[in-house]
């Protein structure tokens, strides 16, 4: 599909889906910055007009661009991301022609359902914040009298 690839690729990511942010942290844990940068489009920081898109393009299908600006969508942002760190071996399955429909259909499923998986556990811990709130595991109250 490249011949010649500009690296770093930048992945544009939605930290709040806990699976997302599962694959990220792997991808993370293999991947040098040299080839591979991160971005959390669910940052208050994150401006998706600055990159010609709206927020719900950003957060329906998974983007990743090049360092010349050529831009990734989907399957195919998912198997460079993973070239990127190393670990392209396992997406390679990705390549394969026969099955690519059917990975196609699997990951158009994916990105419908996405939206309601946010009950899963995150790697980051059961905190979540939302709207600069943060829900925290509810604490036991202190007991009267110390422990004997």
């Amino acid at each position: 599909m490249y011949n010649k690839t500009h690296w770093p690729l930048t992945l544009y990511f939605d930290g709040d889906c806990p699976l997302c942010a599962r694959e990220i942290k792997l991808l993370q844990g293999h991947a040098s910055d040299t080839r591979l940068l991160f971005v959390d489009i669910s940052s208050v920081a994150f401006d998706a007009e600055a990159l010609g898109f709206t927020f719900a393009q950003m957060q329906s299908v998974l983007h990743a661009r090049f360092a010349d600006g050529r831009w990734l969508t989907g399957l195919d942002a998912t198997l460079w991301s993973w070239r990127a760190a190393g670990l392209g071996v396992w997406a390679a399955p990705l390549t394969w022609r026969a099955l690519r429909p059917l990975f196609e259909f699997g990951y158009r499923l994916f990105c419908r359902l996405r939206p309601h998986l946010a009950w899963l556990p995150h790697p980051e811990g059961g905190r979540r914040c939302v709207d600069n709130r943060c829900a925290l595991p509810a604490s036991k109250p202190a007991p009267d009298k110390p422990p004997r």
